[in-house]
């Protein structure tokens, strides 16, 4: 009897052993996958992040509908490495040359979203934030992509777990959301929601530092940790002014000498564009009404209807040139 105990605990022990194995194993591949990655969106942040993942090392396709996007976009990239190379081999022209050379050579751009994640690693979207699209989007990738592939959204403000939701794959689906411009801002966050597995977590953090950056992490909670106190102070900012308790050139002077902000709140504002800050704080008032951190700002709506969003069109808070 005592024989067969010790027969059955060396039994359990070794099926122990051969699930940690495995474990270990299946977390080696998920960490060591993230060598090809196709990111969706053409647009100034997908081809910023582009730039870094091709910069280091990583395989990159670049996908957007558009031709002529995928056209300014490739030249953006090409413009931002030739600085980067003129500041990095001031000295060593040639090899600044070679080095652009190469980061190139790992990027290619494509239409065809469905057929380019057949065989990739990562997939991340830096979209339009409509909840709808990237639904739409991810649900059909997902039919597309490999069991090992891991998903992941850029997005500064929606939950994670409703774009995720148009999948069949919950825990290999996260967030990471990169700051403008991408190939300077060091931060990304990481954001787990409630159905990511730790192994896909662990993947997307190790994948963050690998393109140099510095990740934190994230619960899966309204504008994850920068955007939700950023755009509150900002709207803050809107409301002070609209209350006739400072102008904006003064609030500006305010926060970055007494504060040692960079820039003043309306400038920033400006900076992200009017539109996308209004966009952020709509959704999150739609969610939770009764928050006054969440209320909408009558001069903001103002300035986005009348078309004034900011440095992108030359007129938001401030005229820009």
């Amino acid at each position: 009897m005592h024989a067969q105990c010790i027969i059955r605990e060396i039994a359990a022990m070794a099926f122990v052993t051969r699930q940690f194995i495995r474990s270990l194993s299946s977390s080696a591949a998920l960490h060591a996958a993230i060598k090809h990655v196709t990111i969706i969106g053409g647009g100034l942040m997908g081809a910023g992040i582009a730039q870094v993942a091709a910069s280091t090392g990583h395989s990159v396709v670049l996908v957007d509908t558009s031709e002529d996007i995928l056209k300014k976009s490739a030249k953006g990239i090409e413009s931002s490495l030739k600085r980067v190379a003129k500041k990095k081999f001031a000295e060593k022209p040639e090899e600044g040359e070679a080095f652009i050379q190469k980061v190139l050579k790992n990027i290619s751009t494509n239409r065809d979203a469905v057929s380019v994640v057949q065989g990739t690693d990562l997939v991340m979207e830096a979209i339009v934030e409509n909840l709808k699209v990237k639904q739409d989007l991810f649900g059909a990738l997902d039919k597309a992509a490999p069991e090992h592939t891991i998903f992941a959204s850029n997005t500064s403000s929606l939950p994670i777990a409703d774009i995720a939701s148009s999948t069949g794959r919950l825990d290999r689906f996260g967030g990471l959301h990169f700051f403008n411009p991408v190939p300077v801002m060091k931060l990304v966050e990481v954001i787990k929601a409630p159905g990511t597995s730790q192994q896909t977590f662990d993947a997307l953090l190790e994948f963050s530092k690998a393109l140099g950056k510095h990740p934190v992490s994230c619960k899966d909670t309204p504008g994850f940790i920068v955007n939700r106190l950023l755009v509150p102070y900002m709207l803050e900012a809107v409301r002070l002014h609209e209350r006739g308790h400072g102008s904006k050139e003064d609030i500006d002077v305010a926060m970055k000498l007494g504060a040692g902000y960079p820039m003043g709140p309306f400038e920033l504002l400006d900076y992200v564009g009017l539109d996308t800050s209004k966009f952020i704080i709509d959704g999150w008032h739609e969610k939770d009404p009764d928050n006054p951190l969440f209320a909408p700002s009558p001069l903001l709506n103002k300035l986005v209807a009348e078309g004034k969003l900011g440095k992108k069109t030359g007129e938001g808070f401030y005229k820009h040139k």
